[in-house]
C-alpha cells in the first residue's frame, strides 16, 4: 500500500513540475506528396475560422484574423515549412531543392508568396523577418470558391509526372500555385545509370513504360520492352506495354496480337482489370484498321 502511495505521489508531482499536455487549437499536420520522381513535404498548423473574418478587415473596419499587407505564416503556431527533394519551378521561377519557410502577404487583389531561407523564426518572424533571406517571391491572384473551408487546408491537385498545383483553401478563398519538376532530366540521368549497371528485365520494362507514358522515344521503347520479354519471359504487363507502344507506332495489327497475348496471360492470373483494358484496346484498334480501309 505504501508503495502504491509513493508511485501516486510521484505521478502527481511530475504533473505539477512539467507542462501539461492539452489539445491544440490549431493542430499540426504533415503532408507528403510524390510528383514523378520528386517529393514535396509540407509541415504546418491548421487554424479554424470559428465565425471570424479571415482576410482583410471586419465589417466594423477592425483588422480580421489575417490583415491585408501584413506577413502571414500560412497557418498557425510556428512557421510553415515546405521541402522540395529536387530543384523546382514555382510559378515558373526556379527554386533550388531544400527546405523553406512559407510566408504570404495577402492583399484583396494579389498575394505575394514567399519561400524564405531562414526557417528558424517562430510564427511569422515579423520582428526578425529579412527580405534579403527570401529565396523566391511570386505574385498570385486569389480566387473565390463555392462552399466554406472551416480549417485552413493545404493540398495538392492536378498531379502528373512533372508537376502539380499547391492549393491553399480557407473560408471561401483559394490560392493556387503551379509547381513543376524537370522529371525528364531526372529520368535521363537515372536511365543512363541503370543501363550501365547490369540492367534486368524489369529495368528494360520500366524504361519502356516511362517512354510510352510520356509519348517519347517510341522506337527505343519497343526495343527495350522486347528486351524485357527476352530476359524475363512472358508477363501480361510486358505484353500490354508492348501493345501500347506498337499502337503509338500505328502498327495496329501487331498491337492487337500483343494485346491478345497480354489478355490471355491476365486471364490466367485473374487480373480482370487488365483483361478489360486489353479487350477495349483491341476493339478500338480493330475499328481504327476498319476505318482506314
Amino acid at each position: 500500500m505504501r508503495y502504491l502511495y509513493c508511485i501516486l505521489s510521484f505521478f502527481i508531482c511530475s504533473l505539477s513540475w512539467g507542462q501539461m499536455l492539452h489539445p491544440k487549437a490549431s493542430p499540426f499536420s504533415k503532408l507528403e506528396q510524390d510528383v514523378g520522381l520528386s517529393k514535396i513535404t509540407v509541415e504546418y498548423s491548421r487554424p479554424s475560422a470559428k465565425g471570424r473574418t479571415l482576410f482583410g478587415n471586419q465589417p466594423n473596419g477592425e483588422p480580421g484574423l489575417v490583415p491585408y499587407g501584413r506577413i502571414w505564416r500560412v497557418g498557425a503556431n510556428e512557421s510553415t515549412k515546405i521541402t522540395f527533394s529536387n530543384d523546382v519551378l514555382v510559378g515558373g521561377y526556379p527554386l533550388a531543392k531544400g527546405t523553406y519557410a512559407l510566408y504570404a502577404f495577402p492583399e484583396e487583389k494579389l498575394w505575394e508568396i514567399v519561400f524564405h531561407k531562414n526557417t528558424s523564426h517562430w510564427g511569422d518572424g515579423r520582428d526578425n523577418y529579412n527580405t534579403d533571406e527570401d529565396a523566391l517571391r511570386i505574385t498570385v491572384e486569389p480566387s473565390t470558391i463555392s462552399g466554406f473551408q472551416e480549417s485552413f487546408l493545404i493540398s495538392f491537385d492536378d498531379i502528373d509526372h512533372n508537376g502539380t498545383y499547391m492549393k491553399w483553401n480557407w473560408g471561401t478563398t483559394q490560392i493556387s500555385i503551379p509547381i513543376h519538376f524537370d522529371t525528364k532530366a531526372i529520368m535521363v540521368v537515372q536511365i543512363a545509370e541503370k543501363l550501365s549497371t547490369s540492367p534486368t528485365a524489369q529495368t528494360y520494362y520500366e524504361i519502356a513504360r516511362y517512354y510510352q507514358e510520356q509519348n517519347i522515344n517510341r522506337a527505343e521503347a519497343l526495343t527495350f520492352v522486347n528486351k524485357a520479354i527476352e530476359l524475363g519471359g512472358d508477363t501480361y504487363y510486358f505484353h500490354r506495354v508492348r501493345s501500347l507502344i506498337l499502337a503509338d507506332l500505328k502498327n495496329y495489327e501487331e498491337a492487337i496480337r500483343a494485346a491478345k497475348i497480354s489478355m490471355k496471360l491476365a486471364e490466367k492470373e485473374g487480373k480482370d482489370e487488365f483483361v478489360r483494358l486489353n479487350k477495349n484496346n483491341i476493339d478500338r484498334w480493330i475499328t481504327t484498321i476498319t476505318n482506314k480501309n
